[in-house]
This record gives structure tokens, sequence and C-alpha cells, in this order.
């Protein structure tokens, strides 16, 4: 029989089941109001509609003449970016104009300023009607919806609310997320050596939850210390807490029981994936999750990327990433039972493997795009799905 608190591996859910159900654990965070300055990152909460016609006037899209019906003209002032009262042009005259700035009525044309020949106060040139006139509301009328709401933030998004007159976004906010990583041998500075172990975890940590559109706020290290972990739980307020190296069910690994001690519901125990099987999901109920990684260094980043991921986008109001396929030269073998992640440069020719794919080793990632998701049974796949190593990458980055 096993001892109380081990896990069967029969009995840890499929790769995709577990991703899935990290997705639905997580609830989306409430909405607010954030100024252009603070939103980007984030998912608007609601459609962006253009509260005006941009540009709101005609304006020129070149620097040149705007001229009035057919040459030569003459030329009668100039008009800058930012002059106001302008009087309308008659037939046969023409305003110098710098781009951007607002085209007088009667204005029929532009004239580019490289295809003009000004002589004294006139000038000649060949123009089509309405060449280079930006027309009111050619980019958006008032009212129009531009970008519906689920969209994530990104600096072509904030540029265009500013362009529509925007000062502020009604947005899912960045979640919170805090980590501890756990262990007596961990040392935070020199190599490795008897009885210490570099800690390679926090440093990974908060490049990853930035990526995955979350903010860092802390990562602590604790001792193998229920009480330790037990209290740094009750006390952390984050959307999403990570703890690594507590998560298997040795001696000094005390996660399982000390979010029974704190009453948290456990959602996720155990993954059927090589590596990182041992990682876990649970949640309070105030709505706060936790996850568990490996102590594992390459174990704690497959977690990550496979329950980590998945929560933040559920937390940013996103569906849950799909995974884009690629050939593998030369196959892979699938593992028995459970789904293998393998690191891979992805090269023209398909997904080719690194090496150096060992639960503690991050050499193998280190030198990958993705992680191939080798499906478990006894065949050898030709094809993978690809899970980028970079959270923050869009699916059709390979």
């Amino acid at each position: 029989m096993p001892r109380p608190g081990h896990r069967h591996a029969a009995a840890s859910l499929a790769w995709d089941v577990a991703r899935e159900l990290a997705h639905a654990a997580a609830a989306t965070l409430a909405p607010r109001s954030l100024p252009l300055s603070a939103a980007d990152g984030t998912t608007l909460a609601t459609r962006l509609v253009a509260p005006a016609a941009v540009p709101p006037v005609d304006r020129s899209a070149m620097d040149g003449y705007a001229v009035a019906g057919a040459g030569p003209w003459q030329v009668v002032g100039t008009i800058l970016a930012g002059s106001p009262d302008l009087p309308e042009l008659s037939e046969g005259q023409a305003y110098a104009i710098v781009t951007g700035a607002t085209a007088p009525d009667g204005t029929t044309a532009v004239l580019q300023d490289e295809l003009a020949l000004r002589t004294g106060s006139e000038v000649v040139g060949d123009v089509v009607p309405g060449q280079h006139i930006r027309r009111a509301g050619e980019e958006c009328v008032a009212g129009e919806v531009l970008l519906p709401a689920g969209v994530r933030i990104d600096p072509s998004v904030l540029g265009l609310a500013a362009a529509v007159g925007l000062d502020r976004l009604m947005v899912i906010p960045r979640p919170r997320v805090a980590a501890f990583v756990t262990g007596d041998e961990l040392v935070q500075r020199g190599p490795s050596g008897p009885g210490r172990v570099r800690d390679a975890i926090g440093p990974m940590l908060p490049g990853l939850i930035e990526r995955a559109g979350a903010t860092c706020t802390a990562v602590t290290q604790l001792p193998d210390s229920r009480s330790a972990l037990v209290d740094a739980l009750a006390k952390t307020d984050a959307d999403l807490i990570l703890v690594s190296g507590s998560s298997a069910s040795g001696p000094a690994d005390h996660l399982r029981a000390g979010l029974t001690m704190l009453g948290a519901e456990l959602v996720i125990d155990g993954v059927a994936c090589r590596p990182g099987h041992p990682q876990a999901l649970a949640r309070f109920d105030d709505g706060r999750l936790v996850i568990g990684l490996p102590g594992n260094p390459f174990a704690a980043l497959t977690a990550f990327l496979t329950l980590g991921v998945a929560a933040l986008h559920r937390m940013r109001g996103l569906p849950l990433p799909t995974l884009p396929v690629a050939p593998v030269p030369g196959g892979l073998a699938g593992h028995p039972t459970s789904t293998r992640l393998v690191p891979v440069r992805v090269t023209p020719q398909g997904a080719v493997p690194v090496g150096h794919a060992g639960s503690a080793m991050l050499r193998g990632a280190a030198a990958a795009d993705a992680l191939a998701i080798i499906e478990p049974g006894p065949t050898t796949a030709i094809t993978a799905r690809l899970l980028s190593l970079d959270p923050g990458a869009s699916p059709w980055t390979f």
C-alpha cells in the first residue's frame, strides 16, 4: 500500500486536461480604469469605441501646397500644423502646407513639394484632384467600434486610443504574482557544492511572470518549514502564488499539508508529464490560486508553462493559448504513460531536439525556442505541438 500523501502516477491528470483545468480554475480579474501610461500589457475589458472622427478635419498628407482648381497657382500664405482660423482657398490659389496641417476649405488637392516648381509667388505642377488629402473620418467616425473587448493592449493599441482622444481605458489589469522558493540547501550566490545548491528557479521566475502578462510582486526564499510556508501563504496578497521545491511528497515537502491547514481546495494534484509531474494547483475561498512547482529547475519551468500560463491567461480575460504544430525530423519517442516536454530549436525543417532535457537541467531550455509536446504512447511522433518557452510569444511565432 502506498504511504499517506503518495500519489500514483496513474492518478495524475493528463497534460492537456491539467492545462484546461488550470485555465478554468482561475477567475478573470475585475475591470478597472487605467490611464494610458499604465495600460500596456493589460487586456481591453470593453470595446474600444471612437469618441470622435479621426481625423476631425481634412488634413494634408504631404509637405507641399494646398491648391484650388487647376494651376498655375498663386501662393497666398503658409499653413503650419497649428495654424488657426484658416481662410477659404479660391480658384487658382495655393497655400504652402506641412504634413498634418488642416487643409483650408476649397482645397482640391495637395501638390507634393518634390513635384512642385515655384517661381516667386507662383507654383506649378501635376496633381490629381483629391490627391494627398486625409479626409475627415478617413480612419474612423464617431461611435465606430475600433477593437473588441479581449484584445491584449500593446503600444499600437495605446497609440490608437490616444489618436482618437482617449486618456484612459477600461482594462482587465495585470495579475499580481508572488513566488516562494523553498529549500534549506539553496544559496543565492556562488556555485553549488556539498550541502549547497545554487538557486536557479528564483532568477527565472520574474521574467517568466512578466512575459506571461503579470506583475511579479516578490520572489522570497523560505526554509523547509511547514509553519513558515503556511504563514507566508496566509499573509500573501496576490492573485497567484507560486511555490517551488515543496510540491512532491518527501519529508521536506510541506505544500499540500500547508494548503490543507489553510482550507484550500486542491484542484490539480499531479500532472502526467515528464518532466514536471509533481506540480499542483490549489484555490483559496477568496479566489487566490497557488501553484506548486517542482524543485528541479527544468521541471519547474515546464510546470509554470503548463499551469501558470493557463491560469494567468484566464485572469487576464484571455482564452487558453492554442499551440502550433510542426514536423519533427527523425521523430521523438513517446513515454508509455506521460506527455513528454522536449526542448527543441525551431528550424525551417521543423522542431529539432537540442538535448540536455533532464528535469534538473536548464541547458536544453536555454538553447531552445519551444517545448515539443509528445503525446504518451508507444509510437514515435513525427509531428508535435509547440509550447513556446517565452510565455508572451504569439501562437504564430513559429
